[in-house]
């Protein structure tokens, strides 16, 4: 069984949230506990064992801020 791996450049991240909307098995989540350099709270992977690997969530970022890796 493969395994995928969100990576998410939280210094690129602006909290626009589009990942989080365009996941289909909610994997990712704003997190709200954290703030970046810009002032942004990122996205953050809250739940890594659901991924599929669909890379929807890279598709829908506009700053490039994540990279899925299939292992």
């Amino acid at each position: 069984m493969s395994k995928n791996t969100v990576e998410i450049r939280s210094e690129w991240c602006k909290s626009c949230g589009l990942c989080v909307k365009a996941c289909p098995k909610g994997v990712l989540g704003i997190d709200e506990s954290v703030l970046n350099a810009k002032g942004y709270s990122p996205a953050a992977v809250l739940h890594p064992e659901a991924c599929v690997g669909c890379g929807n969530c890279a598709l829908m970022c506009p700053d490039s801020a994540i990279r899925i890796t299939r292992d």
